[in-house]
């Protein structure tokens, strides 16, 4: 039977693999990718915890940071796209100055 030290050394695993690309990535996209894995292993620990207490709450705080990470999806995707069309590039790098 799998208990819930299975369920959080899958959810460290993702949020490490996240947090990895995050540091170790210039696409900005890739970026917004990690960390939307990230955001996934913290909801596999909340769920692995509110099964393993028999409550409710992990999964309240997991459609919370589903709706949050649905709008920060939204929101940066439409960013990328007008930094793409400024500057031709998705390289954090080149996005030294706020002027085009």
């Amino acid at each position: 039977m799998l208990g819930p030290a299975h369920y959080l050394t899958v959810s460290a695993i993702l949020f490490f693999l996240g947090l990895a690309g995050f540091i170790s990535r210039k696409n900005i996209f890739i970026l917004f990718l990690s960390l939307e894995l990230m955001l996934n292993g913290i909801n596999l620990s909340f769920v692995a915890f509110s099964r393993f207490f028999n409550q409710l709450d992990g999964h309240i705080f997991v459609f919370f940071v589903i709706a949050v990470a649905a709008a920060e999806a939204a929101i940066s995707l439409a960013l990328i796209i007008l930094l793409f069309k400024n500057r031709q590039t998705l390289n954090v790098d080149d996005f030294d100055t706020l002027k085009g």
